[in-house]
């Protein structure tokens, strides 16, 4: 839990040089990622994704770490204590490139530094064939004559300036997220770090740390169930850190030590999230709808396994929705087409008391309960699809599964807005012709409510992004062949019952 009691483990902690001490550059190629490590501390200043496009080239890798415009991301480490090597210490390797071998499942990355007083320190990275974890680790060798108790620290240091391709409409949660079995998954927003250092400080034996982003995240994974202090800071107006503190335990003179630390850096892949840690594909966050948006990525993933296709996983999904609530769906459209059969009646009466409100009403609710309709009949459907809706919004705008996924035809990116707005104007085209298919209301005003609703839903579609577009034309589409053939059979039964 938070624990505003414990010392505060961001005083120990050294702060970040800004802009930071450039040495030699040191780099590393594996089949998934580049990276770029520097010998100023062993920081890892760059990290690109190359199965993954940028948003503004799907063709160039994306970058996730830099330490270079157009946005500042870096993952540091170092010890804690006297004349032990923090992040702003010059390291030495043998090699200024590596380069993960055809068969090889690992790729080591080792950095030596030596200090005065006989100890030395080697900090490698391990680099794994087909993932994005990287294992870094401390070997520590104390040949001095006095004994060791070091602390390591594993940090983030991030501006927070919003990931390229984030839209102005559709703001996703940038900032470090932590969790423990006790808290549960909690975000650490930019702008409350450093108002309360009771906040900015929790004290665990289980845990994650991470640094969000749209589609990808970053986390360091202490393992085991070793006390650790998870951290937040603010270092300057735009520049804030979160990281974890680790011990090591004591080093006797002439004796060695080594503390480990996984961090994965890379895309929120929940299948492999559930896989590396507890709660860590909680940081792919569909909100309160989680117990909807779950399973219904959890069944568009398996349709997509069987399609090869996310459009048409959508699309079959939709339809299986629109199966499963066919009975409500079917007993609102039969209201509605009653709804429609009365319109002459209901013409009648509003001329027959003209302004005379009350009575009105009161003569309509007696129709209604003579003919057994239930007004909002209609608008139960509606309902029922709105938290579907949002949860597949969310399913759609947090699955990095889905970014970039082609449908067919103009439609490249499933996650994108439609380029030519396609898609909107069907959705527009179909809403108007439910609209047709619907009994008037009665009241003027509500009837050009709803003869502008096509449009302004169309206009608000526009920036969404093209496969929610797509779920939505289809159940409309799906809609409207019901309530038509729910209106040809009411039609028909007055005519059948008088032979």
């Amino acid at each position: 839990m938070l624990n505003a009691g414990a010392t505060a483990p961001i005083q120990r902690v050294v702060a970040p040089d800004t802009p930071l001490v450039k040495g030699e550059r040191i780099q590393v190629k594996t089949d998934l990622i580049n990276a770029e490590i520097d010998t100023n501390g062993g920081d890892l200043r760059q990290l690109t994704l190359n199965e993954h496009g940028s948003d503004e080239n799907k063709q160039s890798p994306f970058v996730l770490f830099a330490d270079k415009a157009p946005h500042f991301y870096v993952a540091q480490s170092g010890l804690i204590g006297a004349g032990l090597p923090t992040h702003k210490d010059l390291f030495s390797a043998s090699s200024k490139e590596y380069v993960l071998a055809n068969n090889a499942k690992t790729l080591d990355v080792r950095l030596t530094w030596h200090g005065v007083s006989g100890v030395q320190v080697d900090k490698i990275y391990t680099f794994h064939r087909g993932s994005y974890l990287i294992d870094i680790g401390y070997e520590i060798k104390n040949d001095s004559n006095n004994a060791l108790k070091p602390e390591a620290y594993f940090q983030f240091i991030r501006d927070e300036t919003p990931p390229a391709g984030e839209s102005k409409f559709l703001r996703t949660y940038t900032g470090p997220a932590i969790y423990t079995d006790k808290t549960k998954f909690q975000k650490h927003d930019f702008s409350k770090i450093g108002k309360d250092p009771a906040e900015d400080s929790v004290v665990a034996k289980d845990g994650w740390v991470a640094m969000l982003q749209h589609y990808f995240l970053a986390a360091y994974l202490p393992q085991g169930n070793g006390q650790r202090e998870f951290y937040t800071k603010k270092i300057s107006d735009n520049l804030f850190a979160a990281g974890v503190i680790v011990p090591a335990g004591e080093i006797a003179p002439k004796a060695s030590a080594r503390i480990d630390m996984p961090l994965y850096a890379g895309p929120q892949e929940q299948e492999t999230l559930k896989n590396l840690a507890p709660g860590l594909d909680l940081s792919v966050d569909y909100g309160w709808l989680t117990v909807i948006a779950v399973p219904i990525f959890w069944l568009l993933s398996f349709l997509h396994k069987w399609l090869g296709n996310w459009g048409w996983a959508i699309i079959v999904l939709t339809v299986m929705l629109k199966l499963a609530f066919y009975p409500l769906s079917a007993a609102s459209y039969r209201s509605m087409a009653k709804m429609k059969a009365l319109a002459p009646r209901l013409q009648r009466l509003k001329e027959q008391y003209g302004d005379d409100r009350q009575k009105l009403h009161q003569a309509m609710m007696e129709i209604y309960k003579t003919e057994k309709i239930n007004p909002l009949g209609g608008c139960l459907p509606v309902l029922v699809q709105i938290p579907v809706f949002i949860a597949l919004y969310w399913v759609l705008l947090y699955s990095v599964e889905m970014r970039h996924a082609p449908f067919m035809f103009w439609i490249h990116d499933l996650t994108a807005q439609d380029p030519y707005y396609i898609l909107p104007v069907l959705m527009g085209i179909s809403m108007f012709v439910q609209t047709k298919l619907n009994p008037t209301p009665p009241d003027p005003i509500q009837a050009k409510v709803m003869m502008i609703m096509p449009l302004a839903f169309s206009v608000m579609f526009l920036w969404f992004p093209s496969g929610l577009v797509l779920y939505w034309v289809v159940n409309n589409t799906l809609s409207i062949a019901q309530q038509w053939r729910i209106n040809q059979v009411m039609a028909h039964a007055p005519k059948q019952a008088k032979r």
